[in-house]
């Protein structure tokens, strides 16, 4: 099969139709929420830096409280019928915020952020779910292409819907673009093929526990998922490392005011979109390992030069490279994920490795700060680089037993 004729394939799977249509609706009303909050927050607090930081503490915190048990959850119910609801929740907390600012405190938006947040802790492993049902098994890694050049579209797109829609109409209409924009993507979701009933009156027979104990240990009995979680913590660690660090990166090493920030960021989400372009169209000719590994060696090296680099155009350079390969990343992960873990394991196994690589994120971040003041600001770059050499090392193990276990998935007796 051609890559044109997997792509038209993949096109026609009704799943995929359904599915991309809900996640173009669903960037839309995240997108609007988290700038249209953020520009609202600034502006009632004039910019309060406690305030301002609530709204990470609302995206981020259900994360590490909600990924698990929301994997589990995942894995008991149907995925279909969990999406829905879980966007029709949404919606509806959304208009309740809507009503709580005309009526009193506009602080009411914090909850409309964290609802959501919560939610999609259910709603999203249940969509990694249906992938693995519905999507033939050649077909995943390119299907999981299309649906990350949609997510690298719009970190170009969305800041800028999200600012537009809040400076020229305000934060009500930005909260009932949200509300509309989460009940269309439920509304999509209908054209899914129905829930098989048979698969959640089994787990009924077991309690949340005893589950999500067996997640845990078929994480541990699988070396694939062992392995990624290693990558996972390296990855999250060296990202941390340097997340808080761009302004200075600017400010310091290139010598220029903190607004050209901006192209920095341009160059990464320009580089995204170009980048999942790419990859979808590698994605029938490299293993999901392949593309993984290159994309974290390239994001070392882009570290390496952009921690050395006193050149605005070497960044830039730099920054585009790193951002050309980061797609590449996310696809190796998610089609690993999937082709290495049972469909009744997906959410928790989704629960237990993206917390790794938030944790490592946050506690890098976290330490951002006082680290530069101990060393530099190169020296922190460069960390990161080498960090992220750590976790393809970690993989070597994958690369090795590549052909081995390609052979040893024909044996029934092996584990």
């Amino acid at each position: 099969m051609s890559a044109s004729q997997g792509i038209g394939s993949l096109l026609r799977n009704r799943f995929v139709q359904a599915i991309l249509l809900s996640g173009l609706f669903l960037q839309i009303g995240i997108w609007v929420r988290n700038f249209a909050v953020l520009l609202f927050v600034m502006d009632q607090t004039n910019g309060d830096a406690k305030a301002v930081s609530l709204i990470s503490v609302a995206e981020f915190a259900p994360i590490f409280i909600f990924s698990f048990i929301g994997g589990t959850f995942a894995d008991r119910w149907m995925p279909k019928r969990t999406m829905i609801w879980c966007d029709v929740l949404s919606a509806v907390s959304v208009f309740a915020v809507l009503l709580t600012l005309v009526y009193g405190s506009w602080k009411a938006v914090f909850f409309a952020t964290l609802v959501s947040a919560i939610l999609s802790q259910f709603s999203q492993p249940s969509g990694m779910r249906l992938f693995k049902i519905h999507v033939p098994a050649e077909l995943i890694q390119m299907g999981m292409s299309i649906y990350q050049t949609m997510f690298a579209l719009f970190m170009v797109l969305g800041p800028i819907l999200g600012t537009f829609v809040y400076q020229n109409y305000g934060i009500q209409t930005a909260i009932f673009i949200m509300g509309i924009a989460f009940l269309l993507s439920a509304a999509v979701l209908l054209m899914l093929p129905s829930d098989k009933a048979a698969a959640e009156e089994e787990k009924a027979k077991t309690n949340l526990g005893e589950e999500m104990a067996a997640g845990f240990r078929y994480v541990l009995s699988k070396q694939t998922l062992t392995t990624l979680g290693g990558c996972f913590l390296s990855a999250g660690l060296a990202i941390g490392l340097i997340q808080p660090l761009g302004i200075f990166l600017v400010t310091e090493r290139l010598g220029l005011p903190k607004e050209n920030l901006q192209w920095l960021m341009t160059a990464n989400g320009v580089a995204m979109i170009i980048g999942g372009g790419f990859a979808l169209g590698l994605s029938k000719k490299y293993s999901p390992q392949t593309m993984l590994g290159i994309g974290m060696v390239v994001s070392a090296i882009g570290m390496i030069v952009i921690g050395f680099s006193t050149s605005l155009w070497l960044t830039l350079a730099a920054q585009f490279i790193s951002g050309l390969v980061l797609p590449a990343i996310q696809i190796g992960i998610n089609t690993m994920i999937l082709s290495n873990t049972d469909e009744a394991y997906v959410g928790r196994v989704n629960g237990i490795l993206n917390p790794l690589f938030m944790g490592g994120m946050v506690v890098t971040m976290s330490l951002a700060g006082w680290l530069k003041s101990v060393f530099n600001i190169v020296i922190m770059y460069e960390a990161a680089a080498i960090l992220f050499i750590i976790g393809v090392l970690v993989m070597i193990p994958l690369y090795r037993n590549r052909q081995s276990s390609a052979g040893s998935a024909e044996s029934p007796g092996e584990a």
